[in-house]
């Protein structure tokens, strides 16, 4: 399951917002129903986790976490704080509740970001804020990517 784009979306009154067809369609071919939502722990967006990936994730953190330590206990807890399940609804819209919505500074216009298996929810204000400049993203995806290109590469 591959979630890519950017999508501009609008919540009503109630906090109700269409999810992209787009990744309904991923959604219902991977044969997943629910997804799993929390406030990203870095940036003030809200994240969707397709149960199955969000148990991978889940397990992925208890393997590293010793329940008898007194600090993984509160990891744990405050990871799980938050978390909320969703489903959509018959017309595909879901219903991200108001204390979310605040935590991720949404007023009413969203937008979709695909993350690969997850999908972020953004205040379009918020999400222009921690964008790199055009000059900084190329050098960091080059550090990340193994520096610079070898001889053979130079010139194609």
């Amino acid at each position: 399951m591959r979630f890519f784009g950017n999508i501009e979306a609008k919540t009503d009154a109630k906090g109700r917002v269409f999810l992209p067809s787009v990744f309904r369609k991923e959604l219902m071919a991977a044969g997943e129903e629910r997804l799993v939502m929390r406030k990203d722990i870095h940036q003030a967006c809200l994240v969707l986790y397709p149960e199955s990936v969000w148990n991978k994730q889940l397990d992925a953190l208890n393997a590293n976490l010793n329940s008898w330590n007194a600090t993984h206990k509160q990891i744990l807890r405050q990871f799980m704080t938050g978390v909320e399940m969703l489903a959509t609804d018959g017309s595909g819209r879901l219903l991200l509740p108001r204390r979310y919505l605040d935590l991720a500074a949404i007023k009413q216009n969203i937008l979709f970001k695909g993350l690969g298996d997850t999908i972020e929810i953004w205040s379009p204000e918020e999400e222009e804020k921690v964008m790199l400049s055009p000059e900084a993203f190329s050098a960091a995806i080059e550090a990340v990517m193994g520096g610079t290109p070898n001889a053979s590469q130079v010139g194609e």
